[in-house]
């Protein structure tokens, strides 16, 4: 046993004391994913900071979700807010013995946890996104040095942004960050930890007189990073048929945008495209169209297409203002170009342009080489998995190569 796994069952140790004592069944556990914090910090001196807590309940069933609230801090101004209808969810708070029963494990008996009711169970293989917006006073977290603020904090989730209030510039700061200005002129800044430890960010900001933002002709070069929330994932079948299975996930937020299109790669031939609704489970309909013509009439986006370019659609339920849909999207390509065995090797050698991509190697197949730098994990099936996180705005030109076992 690791010692990651150890600690994982001796946190899991008072849930199954409690299944034993009380004749019930261990509850599932809380599961999350594509978290995202924003820190605005308010008028300096207070100490206080609004956080916007994007997250997904993922675990399958689950009508709860429990988020604590750091021990130092104190929570006001609570709200939450279901992502896919933008309505609001019933919250209250509990202590840790209430959450440890409900499938958080680590929960301390001295906790507060905010407990949201979602709108709907979480379907299987789904997710229930919801938005939790609060308010922390935390002066050890947001104080005063003379003029100049400090925030002071390790962030455990991967995806946040620190805005500054409005009339402050950054002198400081001790994590890789993005620096935006927004339409209000505050200064954001933005990172995506890739670390598996928590990030002891330190920020210190001064008073400045700052000119109004000017971003004409550069907007597409000044989007944060951290904010983007599409993951690939390529499943390789065995080399000699060049072929790979992929799922996509992708939020659309348009309102009145029904159609996801899905251009086809040159080179590349798509089969088996399907989609749903992660929030929902709906399965929706898909269809494969070439030409610019036929991409336009069934309501896709034929924008960049001419009379050779080949496009999957994907129709669902077109969000209303407020709201945001987010699906999974399946699909086959071949691609001898980029997907091939020469000998004894695997080669797949292709770009990405998302921030989350991740590959996995065919059943039988040792991984060699990698030329851009990957976390890398065992499946339960045995299977090889390599994830990539780009923070930054731009493409990455990943290269891999595999031997088979013998």
């Amino acid at each position: 046993m690791t010692a990651a796994s150890a600690l994982r069952t001796v946190h899991f140790l008072p849930l199954l004391l409690w299944a034993a004592l009380t004749g019930a069944a261990a509850p599932p556990r809380q599961t999350e994913s594509d978290a995202y914090s924003r820190y605005e910090l308010l008028a300096p001196g207070s100490g206080q900071f609004r956080i916007l807590y994007e997250v997904s309940a993922t675990t399958a069933g689950a009508r709860h979700y429990f988020n604590p609230i750091r021990k130092g801090s104190i929570a006001t101004d609570e709200r939450v807010i279901d992502r896919s209808t933008g309505k609001p969810l019933r919250f209250d708070i509990v202590g840790g013995d209430v959450a440890r029963q409900a499938g958080v494990p680590n929960a301390g008996a001295d906790g507060q946890y905010i407990r949201v009711t979602l709108a709907r169970p979480v379907p299987q293989d789904g997710e229930a996104r919801i938005l939790i917006d609060k308010t922390y006073t935390d002066p050890n977290s947001y104080r005063m040095d003379g003029d100049t603020i400090v925030f002071d904090r390790s962030l455990g989730i991967k995806r946040n942004a620190v805005v500054l209030p409005r009339g402050y510039e950054p002198i400081s700061v001790n994590y890789p960050s993005q620096v935006l200005q927004e339409a209000d002129g505050r200064i954001k800044l933005s990172f995506w930890n890739t670390s598996p430890a928590a990030a002891p960010l330190i920020v210190k900001a001064r008073p400045a007189r700052l000119a109004p933002p000017v971003q004409e002709g550069l907007a597409g070069r000044l989007q944060e990073r951290a904010t983007q929330s599409r993951e690939i994932v390529y499943y390789l079948r065995d080399p000699d048929t060049h072929s790979f299975d992929l799922t996509h996930d992708y939020t659309e937020s348009r309102p009145g945008v029904g159609v996801y299109t899905n251009v086809v790669r040159a080179g590349s031939r798509v089969s088996n495209p399907s989609a749903r609704d992660l929030d929902t489970g709906e399965q929706l309909r898909a269809e494969t169209l070439k030409g610019a013509a036929a991409i336009a009439k069934a309501g896709g986006d034929a924008r960049d297409a001419d009379a050779n370019t080949e496009a999957v659609l994907f129709h669902f339920k077109a969000p209303a203002a407020g709201e945001t849909r987010r699906l999974r999207i399946s699909e086959t390509y071949t691609d001898p170009e980029r997907y091939r065995r020469e000998g004894d090797t695997l080669i797949w050698d292709r770009s990405f342009g998302r921030p989350m991509n991740a590959v996995v190697l065919p059943a039988g197949w040792a991984l060699t080489d990698s030329s851009v730098p990957a976390t890398v994990s065992l499946l339960d099936d045995g299977r090889v998995r390599l994830d990539f996180i780009n923070p930054r705005n731009d493409e990455i030109a990943v290269l891999i190569l595999a031997a088979r076992r013998k």
